[in-house]
């Protein structure tokens, strides 16, 4: 296992005097170089636990460590081994540089007079900003603000950084950019706990999945580790012509109980979804198939073009989780 730059032992958290607990039970480990996604649902829990790593809030009861450093403790210490994104369009001082702005959260981390300079040029290397450093940060545009909240996140040289939601309402190809940037940032050896409603963000970067509901870790481990743990084995998907209205019905009587069959409309055709439970195994995907092919065969449509049948994906895995998640 890699050295730990976090770890987050029975977190817990009340508000409104032990009301409303937001987190029962959480603990996470993050090592270095790796990427850590907690995901779930809103409400779950997720923005609480990745405030209280960064030492924003005081666990009600629980333990964090960054890097070594007792967070509850020693709050300012393990403030100097972590970097925090948040997001958003505000933060930074819209008249003032790109560098102007690194240059003063510089200041106020504590980077060394005699290091802040350089801190401030290698973060925006970093970043992909180092051409627009001088440009006002009002004229920046929404993808390399992002950017420049990591870079400011980057100042002290942190071991460890969190990012809550990094690409949340960013354009797709904006969002790719943020998480090339992740990624090679992680490369470098720095551990990152990252929140996200993006599936395929989440699987591309993720080397170790939390799923989170009502305040505790529902499943943690890879995608696959995931789609277990929801009772998924496979998914079928297929495009059928307008006139195959309600075939999903007929599946559901020739497949049986286990297998979740879904149809929706896709412009003039339908999108047709089987998921296969774990519980039938391989052999039960096979025989399901056959059966599929069998009800087309008989309805004069034939096997379509893009019939396929592959593992799970995150989102196919956490759909059929979030019911459980539910507070």
């Amino acid at each position: 296992m890699t050295e730990a730059v976090l770890e987050a032992e029975h977190l817990a958290r009340t508000f409104d005097r032990g009301r409303f607990q937001a987190v029962a039970d959480v603990s996470l480990r993050v090592g270095a170089g790796q990427v850590h996604a907690l995901l779930g649902p809103n409400g779950a829990g997720k923005t609480t636990t990745v405030r209280m790593c960064a030492t924003l809030l005081l666990p009600t009861s629980g333990s964090v460590r960054v890097d070594g450093v007792d967070a509850v403790a020693h709050p300012r210490r393990a403030r100097r081994r972590l970097g925090l994104v948040l997001g958003g369009d505000l933060g930074f001082y819209p008249r003032a540089s790109a560098r102007q702005n690194l240059l003063f959260f510089a200041d106020l981390q504590g980077v060394a007079r005699g290091e802040r300079a350089s801190a401030v040029d290698g973060a925006l290397e970093r970043v992909g900003l180092s051409d627009a450093a001088d440009r006002r940060a009002s004229a920046l545009s929404r993808g390399m603000r992002q950017r420049l909240h990591l870079a400011r996140a980057l100042l002290g040289r942190p071991r460890l950084l969190l990012l809550d939601e990094p690409t949340n309402g960013l354009d797709p190809d904006i969002s790719l950019q943020v998480r090339q940037t992740v990624a090679e940032i992680a490369a470098s050896g720095v551990g990152v706990l990252l929140t996200s409603h993006t599936m395929p963000e989440i699987e591309e970067l993720a080397d170790t999945i939390s799923v989170i509901g009502a305040g505790r870790i529902e499943v943690r481990g890879t995608v696959a580790d995931v789609a277990r743990h929801a009772g998924v084995l496979a998914v079928t998907t297929l495009t059928l012509p307008g006139r195959a209205a309600g075939l999903d019905e007929e599946l559901r009587g020739v497949l049986g109980r286990g297998v979740v069959v879904t149809q929706r409309p896709s412009s003039s055709n339908w999108a047709l979804t089987v998921s296969w439970p774990v519980d039938g195994g391989q052999q039960a995907v096979d025989a399901g198939r056959r059966a599929l092919s069998a009800l087309l065969e008989r309805h004069g449509l034939g096997e379509p073009d893009d019939l396929l049948t592959r593992p799970a994906s995150l989102e196919q895995a956490y759909l059929a989780l979030a019911r459980r998640l539910d507070r």
